[in-house]
């Protein structure tokens, strides 16, 4: 039997999972910790790697999602925030030549819009728009059954247009980004603001906050956490109009931790979309919607990577 690895790989832990063929349901799945006292961060990938190879069978493929940015077509890590120490790191040479099977590499939120695409939310369309809101905002778009990737593999960085040139400052050192206004960081960093100019609010003045907080609180009512996911959702649909100018899908997929707020964030959202957009026929029978696989997205991306090994869709990453 021939099984294949994927791999989600965070600045906090990292996952591996072995799945047996045409299943989704991994035969075993372990996470450990990205850092150790005693061992590099690369060291941990083996072991986590090594802890699902299978005794029955062969590995075909392993398929890595890692932050980036990095080169899906070199196999290369270009610079993982992170993960310290991770500065060039080649990574496919590495695991190819340690584990002694074909290995890619691919960027977690391009690997999160493929695997809802493949597996999930996006299956049977042909044009994807994928969104991951979390402590950043990431993303990737599926063209014509196409990941997209561009020239240098650093495509689709959805998080980083730029919404407001006077904005706050992002968290690459630009101003005014999305993830600036929208992200789950953005959100905790603005309600701080609110509350140290004296916004009345029931979030906890002493210690401090975070987006789930803000969104529980609004849930109940809290007027200033109301208006924190009003403001995001708000600057999200006016990002999301513009990029259906660019790629025009047939389904926006939000996932990530503050998608879990629901129509706290989506209902201003879709306000905001139907007033930036150039025109209807943008919205004409788009689907709205929040990603199927959640925190596992970019594990079942790597799993569709490493599956589609000299297929069309991944033809550009090898």
């Amino acid at each position: 039997m021939s099984y294949h690895i994927a791999v989600d790989v965070g600045g906090t832990q990292m996952r591996a999972a072995c799945f047996p063929p045409d299943q989704l349901k991994p035969l075993v799945i372990n996470r450990i910790s990205t850092r150790h006292p005693s061992e590099t961060p690369l060291e941990r990938l083996h072991r986590v790697i090594a802890s699902v190879w299978p005794q029955d069978g062969e590995v075909a493929a392993i398929a890595v999602a890692a932050p980036g940015p990095l080169d899906p077509y070199r196999g290369v890590i270009l610079a993982a925030p992170n993960i310290p120490g991770w500065i060039n790191v080649p990574l496919r040479q590495d695991l190819e030549q340690h584990f002694n099977v074909p290995v890619a590499l691919g960027n977690d939120a391009n690997m999160a819009a493929l695997g809802e695409w493949m597996y999930g939310a996006g299956k049977g369309h042909h044009h994807v728009l994928y969104f991951t809101i979390s402590t950043g905002i990431g993303g990737g778009a599926i063209i014509d059954d196409r990941l997209l990737l561009g020239a240098q593999g650093m495509a689709t960085e959805l998080g980083h247009i730029t919404v407001d040139q006077n904005g706050p400052l992002c968290g690459c050192g630009q101003r005014g980004h999305l993830e600036a206004f929208a992200s789950g960081t953005a959100i905790a960093a603005w309600v701080k603001q609110e509350i140290e100019q004296g916004a009345e609010t029931s979030l906890p003045k002493d210690r401090p906050v975070d987006a789930r907080m803000v969104a529980e609180a609004a849930r109940a009512g809290d007027e200033l956490s109301k208006k924190a996911m009003d403001r995001a959702g708000r600057f999200m649909g006016q990002a999301i109009a513009s990029y259906l100018h660019i790629f025009n899908p047939s389904i926006v997929i939000i996932g990530g931790g503050v998608s879990r707020a629901g129509d706290l964030l989506f209902e201003p959202m879709r306000r905001a979309m139907h007033e930036y957009v150039l025109t209807p026929r943008y919205l004409e029978n788009l689907t709205l919607t929040t990603a199927a696989f959640g925190d596992d997205a970019g594990l079942m991306g790597a799993l569709a990577l490493a599956r589609s090994t000299g297929l069309e869709v991944v033809d550009t990453v090898k």
